[in-house]
């Protein structure tokens, strides 16, 4: 579906969606938005409705991409995480052993010193926050007919600029009089 190699006239069929704060007509129907389609490298990007981004006449969304793993990797992923069931376990028993004796301790504190001392047991340990991962944008692919009109209008204004390059090297026209009895 999407072609991978980009020349510099050339992009690949792959958009990304995202938002933007200025609303700007619509590609197709020029109706206020402010959703842009724009390919990684922004070397294209159009502004589009959330209407025309449901119809498959105009683009189609990619599926998430998600990895998959294979067996091995499934394996040992289960070993680790089975290792650290086992550690957590095992340091929940250390934890309530040192609690217990750190409570008779304490007991036999009070008794002698008069005084209320709370049970000095380690701290919790807290679980570490969960990976943020990055937000992911909406993939697209436009319709063959409309990325035929992107490239179009990209190739248009590439020649547009050559030829605004080249059109002052080339020798203008002859301005004087030409002499027809010669």
């Amino acid at each position: 579906m999407a072609s991978t190699s980009a020349s510099p006239g050339t992009f690949a069929n792959l958009y990304y969606q995202r938002a933007v704060a200025t609303a700007r007509p619509c590609y197709m129907c020029l109706r206020p938005t402010t959703i842009v389609l724009a390919t990684i490298n922004n070397t294209d990007f159009l502004y589009t409705c959330a209407t025309h981004l449901t119809d498959p006449g105009f683009a189609t969304p990619l599926p998430s991409e998600t990895p998959k793993l294979s067996e091995e990797e499934l394996k040992r992923i289960k070993e680790e995480w089975e290792q650290k069931q086992k550690r957590k376990n095992e340091a929940k028993k250390k934890q309530e052993e040192g609690k217990s004796q750190d409570a008779d301790k304490a007991d036999k504190g009070d008794k002698e010193k008069g005084k209320a001392s709370p049970p000095g047991g380690s701290a919790p340990v807290s679980p570490s926050p969960p990976p943020t991962s990055k937000p992911q944008h909406a993939r697209f692919v436009l319709h063959r007919e409309v990325f035929a009109m992107r490239q179009a209008e990209h190739r248009k204004k590439r020649q547009t600029s050559q030829i605004k390059e080249v059109a002052p090297r080339l020798p203008g026209a002859p301005r004087g009089y030409i002499n027809p009895d010669m």
